[in-house]
């Protein structure tokens, strides 16, 4: 059982942004706050208590995501190597038992993700919790960088990237992973709805 405090939250916001013309997706508004910002008052509003510290992952604009007033990291690999770059450098700052990962383009997920994933650790062999949602096709498919891992998981994304691997279903595969639905009555079928063009954007906004 996870108790309160226990989650440390990471948003990252690391990526290029090359869908968005090269902007900083981060730092691009969503109903006047920047979606960095939004992600992590989404964390800080987290049900049950569970989520304490956060930091964000980013590699450029630093100094404009520190005014968010929270630790600030790049990624220890070089050249934009994706969200296992931001999951590796959450786990080697993380002073928690456990570390949420959550993207900045998200800026509906759950207010009760890190209540929910955290369930799946009743079970003590489970190594990570993915959530998973129900797209347009009907489909229901999983999130990856919504993901709730145990820290002590470091050692082995070190080995995994630093043998060239960048799919981070490649890595949880590995682990013993639980994928979570998020496709019950109530839930919001916008939740994880990822705005990657500035048209997406807005068009989210708009509702």
């Amino acid at each position: 059982m996870i108790h309160p405090s226990e989650i440390t939250g990471i948003v990252l916001a690391g990526g290029r942004g090359s869908r968005m013309g090269g902007a900083d997706k981060g730092l691009q508004n969503f109903n006047g706050t920047p979606l960095a910002m939004h992600a992590l008052l989404r964390l800080q509003m987290q049900e049950g208590g569970l989520v304490g510290d956060q930091m964000i992952n980013a590699n450029r604009n630093l100094a404009a995501y520190e005014a968010f007033g929270m630790p600030v990291w790049p990624d220890t690999l070089n050249d934009y190597a994706g969200p296992l770059a931001g999951f590796m450098t959450g786990l080697e700052r993380c002073e928690s038992p456990y570390l949420l990962t959550v993207p900045c383009d998200t800026p509906l997920f759950p207010l009760d993700l890190a209540q929910r994933l955290a369930q799946a650790f009743d079970d003590e062999g489970t190594e990570i919790a993915m959530a998973a949602a129900r797209e347009e096709d009907g489909q229901l498919r999983p999130q990856p960088v919504f993901c709730l891992m145990r820290l002590d998981l470091l050692e082995s994304l070190m080995a995994f990237t630093q043998a060239g691997g960048r799919k981070i279903d490649r890595w949880t595969d590995q682990h013993r992973t639980v994928i979570v639905p998020f496709d019950q009555p109530g839930d919001d079928p916008k939740a994880f709805f990822n705005a990657n063009t500035l048209a997406e954007l807005h068009a989210l906004e708009k509702g």
